[in-house]
């Protein structure tokens, strides 16, 4: 099948791989120029795990192709797919859906014949409706359905959830354009993918639950770890036993400095706005976006108490900047509240990502980066590690204690163990886990 991808950004430029992979004939549009040529040039501008060589292998395959001419790539696509950014509205924290509907209006001008034009961006409940409107408004003899097929993919595994997916929604009640949907994710079925059709409404609202969820059970782990720190519990273990409730779950119970990337923080501000306009608010959401905006700062205080209560001229080596490991994304990182916090307090940073820094440099200012951990850890008074990179696992200890003016670690991801830090020497301080020394 002919696919067009409308934004060749995060998730269409995986899916539009993901999909020629699997055979269909692909063009990502993109208005940004610039963009467009590196593509064609096998640059790819953002980093995830494997998608390089899989972009490489379908343009040479000719299934492939990147343009930014959207009638070109829509004229004779089966499916087109809107994959632009949906970022929050400055002022009132509701999805910007002005990217949408433009696509929305330039795919009316461009389509030649029966067409399902799919909603792959995340966007509030009733967005595939106003969608519609604009198409007919715009075009009103044109054939086409509009479909919501909300995407659930993870950076740093993108290309594996796309294609080894737990579930693929599809809000559509059109009988051809379900027809379309099915043929498109055909070659997943060999995989036993479940293919779950719901109406359009119901789709668009599913993405939302889904991340709000998992939003919330990463901020109610990190309530129980301040809770662990009082008592004198350890944070892993609860983790485990409920963990191990079936009806719980053990993923997203990691405890840190709070969640942050392009979706989490956006989707569950989003989904509360939305509540809110309906008369239906959604309280924990709302409590969930709260305390995971205050955790971050909390996190630069936990790095104060460790230094005595006060950073002021003092430096700290910072390991990990992206929101998460595999990825470069910078988007609400936790690092960029944490870093802002102790350089109001008068702290030197130094900080090393290992490939997150290009994009740190454009959210954070007056940083020393440097190209591996153990220059971070260099004449530092503490090193805090904010994002668990697995090149941060297996560090040289005893030349790190070595190379640091305090031997102050603050761990805030607990990929190290209280009672090792603290026979090699280390001040030593994580996430819901007492020290030995305050045992």
């Amino acid at each position: 099948m002919r696919i067009a991808m409308i934004g060749a950004g995060y998730v269409g430029l995986v899916s539009g791989a993901c999909f020629a992979d699997f055979g269909h004939t692909v063009t990502c549009v993109d208005t940004h120029a610039g963009k467009i040529q590196a593509l064609k040039q096998g640059e790819i501008p953002i980093y995830e795990p494997g998608l390089a060589e899989l972009v490489a292998s379908n343009v040479k395959a000719e299934r492939l192709d990147f343009t930014t001419s959207l009638a070109e790539g829509v004229a004779e696509a089966d499916a087109v797919f809107i994959a632009v950014g949906t970022p929050s509205r400055r002022g009132d924290g509701h999805a910007d859906l002005s990217y949408v509907y433009q696509a929305a209006r330039d795919i009316a001008g461009a389509i030649s014949r029966y067409t399902v034009v799919v909603t792959k961006s995340t966007v509030p409940v009733g967005t595939g409706d106003e969608v519609e409107r604009i198409i007919r408004e715009t075009r009103a003899e044109a054939e086409f359905a509009v479909v919501s097929n909300p995407e659930f993919l993870r950076e740093g595994a993108a290309i594996t959830d796309f294609k080894r997916p737990d579930r693929i929604v599809v809000g559509t009640e059109d009988e051809r354009a379900r027809q379309v949907m099915t043929e498109l994710y055909r070659p997943l079925f060999l995989n036993q993918s479940p293919l779950l059709f719901t109406s359009r409404r119901t789709a668009e609202l599913t993405k939302y639950a889904a991340n709000a969820f998992l939003a919330t059970k990463i901020t109610f782990i990190n309530e129980i770890a301040d809770l662990c720190e009082q008592v004198g519990g350890n944070v892993q273990d609860v983790a485990r036993g409920i963990g191990l409730d079936n009806r719980i779950g053990s993923k997203f119970l990691h405890a840190g400095p709070g969640y942050g990337g392009s979706c989490f923080p956006k989707d569950t501000l989003a989904l509360m706005k939305t509540a809110q306009d309906y008369g239906a608010p959604v309280r924990i959401v709302e409590t969930v976006v709260a305390v995971n905006d205050q955790r971050k700062r909390a996190m630069a205080r936990k790095v104060t108490e460790a230094l005595g209560g006060s950073v002021r001229g003092k430096t700290v080596g910072v390991l990990g900047l992206t929101f998460k490991p595999n990825t470069d994304d910078m988007r609400d990182a936790p690092s960029i509240a944490i870093i802002t916090a102790l350089q109001d307090g008068g702290a030197v940073i130094k900080a090393h990502d290992p490939e997150g820094i290009e994009q740190a440099k454009l959210v954070l200012d007056n940083v020393t980066y440097v190209d591996n951990p153990y220059h971070a850890a260099e004449g530092a008074d503490a090193l805090v590690i904010v994002t668990e990179w697995d090149a941060f696992r297996a560090l040289d200890l005893k030349r790190i204690h070595g190379m640091m003016a305090q031997p102050v670690v603050i761990d805030l991801r607990n990929i190290y163990r209280p009672d090792e830090m603290e026979s090699l020497g280390f001040r030593y301080s994580s996430i819901g886990r007492r020290t030995v020394a305050d045992a």
